[in-house]
């Protein structure tokens, strides 16, 4: 799908790469662009912005995890811009907890990396359907194709996203919508960055493992891989070949990857025995 004189919605894109995809949009030639954002003052900036530029969108604050405030996104598109051709679920969050987070830590997990998509998925639909055309795009993680040490809830429900948005391709194709799972790894934006600084192992485990790509690297993976329909958008090459090394032999992946995990030949006994 090519994004002239398409209209999207976004949400989480106050910020990072959900700013960085509302802006190219617009300028690849977008008819309307919804910015949304829990942050109402963010969205409202990455608007503006858009609309200096010769753009045109329209901010709105929004919890990604209601359903409620996504099919209110829905509904601002239709009015403001007749149509919808583009929902990208994109807001997120992460802990850096094991498996004995907080039953609030897994629960506003799957909130937000899973049922989002769900809520997104079913207020965007009916009017996709109806024109037989739409696309989704679900911001999941490369740790849904492989995994985050550090950070169970985290893994565990970015793999889900990636298994809903093969879900839907797989039921809607044959109707003329098209999904993507957008996997990058590390992305330079301050809640990374931030995590670093803090000497967090699910930061430290995300720098291991490549170097960091700028939100603007991530929306043009997007809007290149939309263009070839693709189901996985992989800003990151090694993303995709280690998800292949993982496909062709789970075991060898698994003892490379706790190899390389950061500590771990340190903190390994001298003799090579445990």
């Amino acid at each position: 799908m090519e994004l002239t004189g398409r209209v999207a919605v976004l949400t989480g894109a106050g910020h990072g790469m959900g700013a960085a995809m509302a802006a190219r949009f617009a300028a690849a030639g977008a008819r309307g662009v919804v910015v949304s954002d829990l942050d109402g003052g963010a969205a409202a900036g990455v608007a503006e912005a858009i609309t200096r530029a010769g753009g045109r969108a329209v901010a709105r604050q929004a919890d990604a995890a209601s359903r409620a405030d996504l099919r209110a996104l829905v509904d601002l598109a239709l009015a403001r811009y007749g149509r919808l051709d583009v929902f990208c679920s994109n807001a997120g969050v992460a802990f850096g907890t094991g498996v004995h987070a907080s039953d609030e830590h897994w629960r506003r997990s799957f909130e937000l990396n899973v049922l989002q998509h769900v809520y997104a998925a079913q207020a965007a639909l009916p009017a996709m359907l109806v024109a037989r055309d739409g696309y989704l795009v679900i911001t999941a993680s490369g740790a849904g194709l492989l995994t985050l040490p550090g950070d169970a809830p985290y893994s565990v429900t970015k793999h889900a996203a990636v298994a809903l948005a093969e879900w839907l391709a797989m039921t809607y194709r044959t109707r003329g919508i098209r999904v993507s799972a957008l996997c990058p790894l590390g992305v330079r934006t301050p809640f990374l960055i931030d995590g670093v600084r803090a000497d967090h192992p699910a930061a430290k485990a995300v720098m291991a493992m490549g170097p960091l790509v700028e939100p603007e690297e991530v929306a043009d993976a997007v809007l290149s891989a939309m263009a070839r329909e693709d189901l996985l958008i992989l800003p990151h090459a090694q993303a995709g070949e280690a998800y292949a090394r993982k496909a062709a032999d789970p075991d060898e992946w698994l003892r490379d990857t706790v190899a390389n995990l950061p500590g771990a030949r340190s903190s390994a006994p001298a003799n090579g025995k445990g």
